[in-house]
């Protein structure tokens, strides 16, 4: 089957798969087929019969995102269904602004599991969703924060400590503010990442020179260099793992690069905070 074939069966079966009371139409008498006729699809979506009906005959036509919405709404689409039409259109799905949805538990005990080693999750607002003792102990005073000051970039540019735990304070910011851009620029009016925004502008001059150089950075696999007030100096490699039910969510595990850094995590664990 082509891809307009498996389009057309797909939108076929999940027509007939719906009942007119399913979306508030009256049945009315000697009705033969199953689920909702063409023409109520037509009706619902607010498109021509005869396009839809050619969509359904896998016709090459041109469809719009707007058009798939509305199909998608009057089929009554689930999310993970809304994707699949999107897909099998051809058409790439409007990026979503990233919202501050919990971590599932499994993923939770996951991070708490890799302990010793530091980890966490964030959004692409770069929110701390959920962390471990280990990096709780390697930042500090996470737990004592308000929600949204849990935040890597607020800490990086806010938190004096940061600028002498990061043995290269500079180099780290430019790159993880770069990372941080190309991520906001998907959906620049998301509220959280305006207020976010808005707050480090008033807040730190040195990100306000920073951002106004508009850095963009690719995310890599990298090594990040520490120096603990407590565990000395600690060379992590770190990596970043996507989130499949979550796309806006991102585990990032640090990792020793070396037998003494990995040491190094172990007086970490002793240490408090």
């Amino acid at each position: 089957m082509t891809q307009r074939q498996h389009l057309a069966s797909f939108l076929r079966s999940r027509r007939e798969a719906l009942s007119p009371q399913d979306v508030g139409l009256d049945p009315g008498p000697r009705r033969r087929t199953p689920g909702l006729r063409r023409e109520e699809v037509a009706q619902l979506s607010g498109v021509s019969v005869t396009w839809y009906t050619w969509l359904e005959q896998s016709r090459d036509i041109t469809v719009s995102r707007q058009v798939l919405d509305s199909l998608a709404h009057a089929l009554r689409l689930t999310a993970a269904e809304r994707r699949h039409l999107f897909t099998l259109a051809g058409t790439a799905l409007p990026t979503e602004a990233p919202r501050r949805i919990s971590v599932n538990p499994t993923l939770r005990a996951l991070v708490d599991t890799l302990d010793p080693n530091p980890a966490h999750v964030i959004n692409s607002c770069w929110d701390l969703l959920a962390y471990n003792r280990a990096y709780a102990r390697l930042v500090g005073g996470l737990d004592a924060l308000p929600e949204e000051e849990r935040n890597s970039i607020w800490l990086l540019f806010t938190r004096p400590s940061m600028r002498t735990l990061l043995v290269d304070w500079q180099r780290e910011a430019r790159e993880i503010l770069g990372q941080f851009r190309a991520s906001v620029g998907q959906h620049p009016d998301d509220p959280r990442t305006n207020a976010l925004i808005d707050a480090l502008t008033a807040t730190s001059p040195t990100f306000v020179a920073m951002w106004s150089e508009h850095p963009i950075q690719a995310f890599a696999p990298a090594m990040k260099q520490f120096r603990h007030p407590r565990a000395g100096r600690v060379d992590l490699n770190y990596t970043k793992l996507a989130v499949a039910e979550a796309p806006h969510q991102h585990l990032v595990v640090f990792l020793p690069a070396s037998p003494e850094d990995a040491q190094g995590l172990e007086r970490l664990a002793t240490t408090t905070g």
